[in-house]
């Protein structure tokens, strides 16, 4: 089985590729620079089911042009901080103006919440994939990690706003600290389990 996943994120298609392995099952991860796919893709959706599917389409345009017809699996994810209405949400990633650096992101989302007291801190990292089958036929899954806002970064690097998010299950803990067990209980994870039950 081959899928094409709407990504060229080295680290998030071997996620991927694990995860399928993991079940046991046979596939092939091919991204978009595989397939030669560079365009960029205007996310202009309010939610993150409208992004992953303008994703997923804009790929199958491109596959149905250039004849490629394999499954095609999209994600659009983001953090929603309660305490900021949502915010950032389906702009994470230009929350803090385009390519900006992870640390000037952080530092954006801490200066917002600088005032607010440590249990009013709530938020989710939300995970939605969109695939589109080979029969045309499209499966939407969605996938939620609820947890709290830090005051101090843990360690930079990984998911932008990984050294700051404290997932429930792990308290004390941020994103960025977990073990590639605990880090099965993610968003993106818990979406590929509901995407799965589907695709089966």
């Amino acid at each position: 089985m081959k899928i094409i996943y709407g990504s060229s994120n080295k680290a998030k298609l071997q996620e991927v590729k694990t995860f399928f392995e993991n079940n046991n099952i046979d596939v092939e991860i091919i991204s978009l620079k595989d397939i030669g796919f560079n365009k960029e893709i205007d996310e202009n959706g309010e939610t993150f089911e409208e992004n992953s599917l303008i994703k997923a389409k804009a790929i199958k345009d491109f596959c149905n042009r250039n004849n490629i017809n394999e499954t095609i699996i999209t994600d659009d994810a983001g953090l929603c901080v309660d305490a900021l209405n949502g915010r950032p949400g389906v702009h994470s990633a230009r929350y803090a103006g385009d390519h900006a650096p992870q640390e000037v992101a952080i530092n954006k989302l801490l200066t917002e919440l600088k005032d607010v007291p440590k249990e009013k801190r709530t938020a989710k990292f939300v995970c939605v994939l969109t695939a589109i089958l080979k029969n045309k036929k499209t499966i939407v899954a969605r996938g939620e990690t609820k947890g709290k806002i830090a005051t101090i970064p843990g360690p930079m690097g990984k998911l932008t706003y990984g050294p700051v998010f404290m997932p429930d299950e792990f308290e004390g803990k941020v994103m960025n600290e977990l073990t590639e067990e605990e880090l099965k209980h993610t968003h993106r994870e818990k979406a590929l389990i509901e995407l799965l039950k589907e695709l089966k």
